[in-house]
């Protein structure tokens, strides 16, 4: 992946949601301009959530997401509708597509409380208009949007109020750019093991990077075994050590006490708004018994490797620190738990392939049942006592400890 591309967890991720055969697929092919989603007279065509990540004007880097009818019915119609549900948690814009003639049902009704539940914003859409008697007048709410799918009728309109709806407001939230100056010289080291993807950098680093050297700062880039060669060359301090979490012992005792040192993660949990929940969340495990079970949830899916970070290094460290005979539970991907009620800490990765909007949403549901959460990397810094040196560039944030 080159640095300038704009990865999922970055874009505007848009959803497109309906009863079955009100032509969901079809508006998305329309306003995508391709042909991303099946499209038949069969309903329930759509069986999964389908994403593609494109350009699409006005807004630019998107993620479109058509999902599956929500008034399905059985046992498939259930798995349908709790997936539909699952891409809300990470869905910035909601586009709901109601076909014209049939109007709105308590399907419909449904899912526009869950948008209001979940604060989204929301568009609603009425297709199928070329289907209406001619000179059928439609009563539809302010902002709604009237379109033909198959005519093409009002695609327009539709991407520009999609367009004015996805446009963020507040300030840019930035990784290490606002706490560096320009010509500052940064020093980021990135273990190279059996679990680090051959030929490239993992996306927190290539985004790191990319946010150094847009504050026209200078990156250093070295391994943790020779960092304290590369530390005495340099010639002059630098502003800041960033590491990767598992090799945090052995770069804190190298990393003179007066360079300020911090990890990916900890900035990762920033820039996704959880990094106070979860400094606070790591403290919860200097409180875990025995037989108590710890979830580790991973943003993504991939290959465990036979020492890895979530399944493998991290059960053990937990195991070392508290001396507890603890019991683990582990998901990946979309599969996050609702009850979180049988854990006593959630240690979330970093979250890089999930949006904000998702990882705050899990933090939440943490929050509401009382679960600790926190992540990889403040875990593994609170777990080898220096957590509190790891957030001192966050005084509110240090004050917690």
């Amino acid at each position: 992946m080159s640095l300038n591309a704009t990865p999922s967890s970055e874009r505007v991720h848009i959803g497109f949601f309906g009863r079955r055969n009100a032509g969901k697929s079809s508006v998305v092919n329309a306003v995508t301009g391709q042909e991303l989603a099946v499209v038949s007279d069969v309903k329930g065509t759509t069986t999964d959530p389908v994403s593609k990540a494109m350009e699409l004007l006005p807004i630019g880097p998107v993620v479109i997401i058509d999902t599956p009818g929500i008034n399905d019915e059985g046992a498939l119609g259930e798995l349908r509708v709790r997936k539909t549900k699952q891409v809300l948690n990470k869905t910035d814009v909601a586009i709901l597509v109601i076909d014209a003639a049939a109007g709105r049902t308590d399907a419909e009704e449904e899912l526009l409380a869950m948008f209001k539940e979940k604060e989204i914003p929301y568009l609603i859409v009425y297709n199928k208009i070329d289907l209406l008697p001619e000179g059928t007048v439609l009563q539809v709410e302010e902002g709604a949007c009237q379109v033909s799918a198959v005519e093409n009728t009002g695609i327009h309109e539709l991407k520009e109020a999609i367009g004015r709806l996805a446009q963020t407001e507040g300030p840019e939230q930035y990784i290490v750019r606002d706490l560096v100056q320009p010509n500052d010289l940064i020093v980021l080291v990135v273990p190279i093991d059996s679990a680090a993807p051959k030929g490239r950098l993992i996306l927190p680093q290539q985004q790191t990077i990319r946010d150094i050297l847009e504050a026209g700062a200078v990156s250093v880039v070295t391994r943790d075994a020779e960092l304290e060669e590369t530390l005495k060359r340099l010639g002059t301090k630098p502003a800041m050590v960033i590491t990767d979490s598992q090799v945090f012992g052995k770069v804190a005792p190298v990393t003179p006490m007066d360079i300020p040192l911090t990890s990916f993660s900890i900035l990762m949990a920033r820039y996704k708004g959880q990094l106070a929940g979860a400094v606070q969340g790591a403290t919860a495990i200097d409180t875990l018994e025995d037989g108590d079970t710890v979830l580790i949830s991973e943003g993504c899916t991939h290959h465990r490797q036979c020492d890895d970070i979530g399944s493998v290094k991290i059960p053990n460290w937990l195991k070392k620190r508290t001396g507890k005979d603890l019991k683990f539970e582990f998901s990946s991907g979309v599969a996050f738990p609702d009850d979180l009620s049988p854990y006593k800490l959630v240690i979330h990765c970093g979250g890089c392939m999930l949006n904000e909007r998702e990882m705050k949403y899990r933090q939440k549901c943490a929050a509401d049942q009382n679960t600790p959460f926190t992540n990889y990397g403040i875990a593994i810094a609170y777990m080898q006592g220096i957590l509190k040196r790891s957030v001192e560039i966050f005084p509110d944030v240090a004050a917690l400890l």
